[in-house]
């Protein structure tokens, strides 16, 4: 019973109630106050009395952020007073504390980094600016580049100290502790964010203190629904929750004195994060998920764990297939423990967990611990060779940021790596090494964990001593031999679709684009220089480095020859690269036109006609009488989007947008048949034609949702003409839209309305 305080008391420093986060901390308070109890928390753990770093930092911040309020009303100041205090509960160093109290100054206020560094030093002053968001970005960029290129940034400094992220860790717990004061739109979009990259960060690097809390509130805002009745739910039997409890704490801590085991025994339920993740991989309700309860047992030595173990099987009836030696083969974040499933005395089944202090620290704290002070200086060999393990998933995540030049894939890539949904399997080397894996992988995705060359010269596989297809399911205890020859030609395009791992995509993605990267560069460059011809574009004026440069950073790319390859191998077209090439030398260009060459160029227009032609479409066309123009259903382009004609055989030509997936993916000898277009001007006495228009809606399964979508439609007085809506069993759905408008004008204003809905999750066009 003796944990059962110690628990109680760390839940309480966290602002959770009965293991869960339920209720907000007293968010709300004096700025002092806060900063005196952040004092006493460091006192408490830190050898040193000297706080002066503390309150150098403090007084910095306050006055920076002296005219700054939140969103709730209260000083901004309370923020990164509770950063501090959330790093403190970690029993972080002095430094860490300090750059989270400074964490915002250098985004929101007139202090600049050199301040930092001037009056903290450099470590801080790197702490800080890790933390810091990339300023100088472009607003007409997508949300997904801005948060990839954010992330990069954020890996980046933490390769340099992991501090960073643990700052950052404590930044979004506080920030998810008060969403409740932003809109349900904002509040969607930072909990997902959330759920998909923060939380399972703080689960890689074992920091449980913040990953639980992360999880519920994730939980609470991206389903609220789903959040309310599973609290509903667990409220109901709280009473009797709490007797069954108590009665197996009291039992087990009886039985570990009688065996002479010193052990800490207290009992807890699994917070909420937790079973709902049971409730959706096993497809069952809250009455058929086996262990909500568990009891932990906290011992001195790996060899009590085990006696524990034997006591406890004693005492209980072990539920078959439910026990896991995490000790033996930890998690890949290195946490360690013995789960065992048992069925209590009323037939109620609970889990019970048992590891060493040790242990228990390193659940708690992870990485974090590294910084923790403790009263002896001393690092064993064993410890450092855990933390260089947990940070090998971090040297991995900088493998991929260096092999990729696409923002999108590595963000996609990131959270295929992070999802919090799925399992691990582990299976063996022939040499008996563990290796843990996402469950369905197959022997070709343990190939590529063992190396990238193992993986490339893959041609079989053996398991458990029998040859295998390479799409077999690896199970637990699975031991694997993988073939390979010299011979080999290289992994095949179909491998991407039977791995699970992130790593092995990563991997064969990597080995298709080095093997044509120069292929796809000559290509590139072939179809730029045929782009520039076609449009009478001087190629030497536009291809110069400071406009690459503008280039590579619109689409996210980091050299010139990786733009040439996307281009070559279809994922960007060779006009959008050229038209903002084209822009940017024209931007410098403006100031040199003189009124001879005005004149000039005026007099030129007028001695040759040029013929344009418009068709009843309101399109205009270069060149080219009597016009027959259609609209194809691949990607509807409606006036005010960039588009393009294609001249097809006895059909006229087709109107396509720019970024259509069959205009992007045409041969070079198609290409020859694209044709300059843009939209006519429409008199102001008409309203302009009707043109299809298909949207793609992401969105939560909630009652009522499809009723607010439709009512969008209806009070814009707007022609539906289609509508699809299909659910999945992730509680998501998907609606597809067909509708008539006038222009994107009108189209950007209805997706604008319905991204306000409660529970939409991202809007697409169809692009073929």
């Amino acid at each position: 019973m003796a944990g059962i305080l110690e628990y109680e008391t760390m839940n309480k420093s966290l602002g959770m109630v009965d293991g869960h986060a339920v209720m907000n901390p007293e968010d709300y308070q004096d700025p002092d106050v806060l900063y005196q109890a952040l004092v006493n928390r460091i006192l408490k753990y830190h050898p040193s009395a000297d706080i002066s770093m503390i309150e150098k930092a403090y007084k910095l911040s306050k006055e920076a952020h002296q005219d700054q309020v939140r969103k709730s009303g209260e000083p901004y100041l309370i923020h990164p007073m509770w950063v501090g205090i959330i790093l403190a509960n970690l029993e972080m160093d002095k430094e860490t504390i300090a750059a989270g109290m400074l964490h915002d100054v250098v985004e929101d206020t007139d202090v600049t980094l050199e301040d930092i560094s001037r009056e903290f030093g450099e470590e801080v002053a790197l702490l800080v600016d890790g933390v810091t968001k990339l300023g100088q970005l472009s607003y007409s960029k997508d949300k997904l580049e801005i948060q990839a290129e954010n992330l990069r940034k954020m890996f980046l400094a933490m390769a340099k100290d992991i501090r960073v992220i643990i700052i950052k860790l404590a930044d979004r717990l506080h920030n998810m502790r008060t969403l409740e004061f932003m809109i349900p739109r904002k509040q969607q979009e930072k909990a997902r964010e959330t759920m998909d990259i923060y939380a399972p960060i703080a689960q890689r690097l074992g920091i449980s203190k913040i990953k639980i809390e992360l999880d519920d509130l994730s939980l609470r805002y991206s389903q609220p629904e789903v959040y309310g009745q599973l609290v509903t739910d667990l409220n109901e039997r709280k009473t009797k929750r709490e007797e069954f409890v108590q009665q197996i704490v009291a039992e087990v801590s009886r039985h570990m004195e009688n065996a002479h085991i010193h052990a800490k025994v207290y009992g807890r339920v699994k917070h909420f994060f937790s079973i709902y993740k049971k409730m959706v991989l096993q497809n069952k309700t809250l009455d058929q998920v086996y262990d909500l309860f568990a009891v932990r047992i906290i011992v001195d030595s790996v060899k009590d764990c085990y006696a524990a173990l034997g006591v406890i099987h004693e005492m209980y009836t072990p539920i078959p297939g439910r026990f896991k030696d995490y000790i033996a083969m930890p998690k890949v974040n290195m946490y360690q423990s013995l789960h065992t499933t048992l069925m209590g005395p009323s037939g109620q089944p609970f889990e019970i967990q048992i590891r060493t202090e040790e242990m228990h620290k390193t659940a708690e704290y992870g990485i974090a611990a590294h910084w923790k002070y403790k009263e002896s200086g001393d690092s064993t060999k064993s410890t450092k060779t855990r933390e260089e393990e947990k940070l090998s998933w971090l040297r991995q995540i900088l493998e991929w940021q260096r092999d990729m030049s696409d923002n999108r894939e590595f963000l996609s890539l990131l959270k295929g790596d992070l999802d919090l949904f799925t399992e691990d399997v582990y299976c063996f080397t022939p040499n008996g090494d563990v290796k843990s894996l996402p469950n369905g992988s197959t022997p070709v995705d343990f190939a590529y964990a063992i190396h990238s060359a193992v993986g490339n010269r893959m041609v079989g596989a053996r398991v458990n001593g029998k040859l295998v297809n390479i799409d077999y399911k690896i199970q637990n205890g699975d031991r694997i031999e993988v073939l390979t020859s010299q011979n080999s030609k290289g992994p095949s395009r179909d491998w991407l679709n039977i791995v699970k791992s992130p790593q092995a995509k990563s991997k064969i993605n990597q080995w298709f684009k080095k093997e044509f990267k120069e292929e796809n560069i000559v290509r590139g460059k072939d179809l730029i220089a045929s782009y520039c011809r076609m449009k009478s574009i001087n190629m030497a004026d536009v291809l110069k480095p400071k406009y690459q440069q503008v280039v590579q950073k619109k689409y996210g790319f980091r050299d010139w020859d990786a733009v040439l390859a996307a281009v070559g191998h279809g994922g960007l077209k060779e006009g959008q690269v050229v038209n903002r090439l084209q822009e940017e030398y024209e931007k410098e260009h403006k100031k040199e036109l003189t009124e001879e060459l005005i004149l000039g160029r005026m007099f030129e227009n007028s001695s040759q006609k040029v013929h344009v032609a418009k068709s009843k479409s309101g399109i205009m066309v270069r060149g080219i009488s009597d016009v027959a123009v259609r609209f194809p259903r691949c990607c509807n382009p409606v006036p005010g989007d960039e588009i393009v004609g294609f001249v097809t055989r006895g059909k006229g030509m087709t109107i396509h947008r720019t970024d259509c997936v069959n205009m992007l993916h045409l041969s070079d000898t198609e290409r020859e048949r694209l044709i300059e277009v843009e939209w006519g001007e429409t008199p102001e006495n008409e309203s302009g034609g009707q043109y299809l228009a298909e949207l793609k809606i992401f969105t939560d399964d909630r009652q009522g949702l499809l009723m607010e979508i439709t009512r969008i439609f209806t009070e814009g007085k707007l022609d539906v003409k289609s509508m699809n809506v299909r659910t999945s069993k992730k509680g998501t759905a998907t609606f597809d839209m067909g509708f008539i408008v006038h222009g994107r004008e009108e189209l950007e204003k209805v997706i604008e309305k319905v991204r306000q809905i409660d529970g939409v999750i991202d809007i697409e066009r169809t692009a073929g």
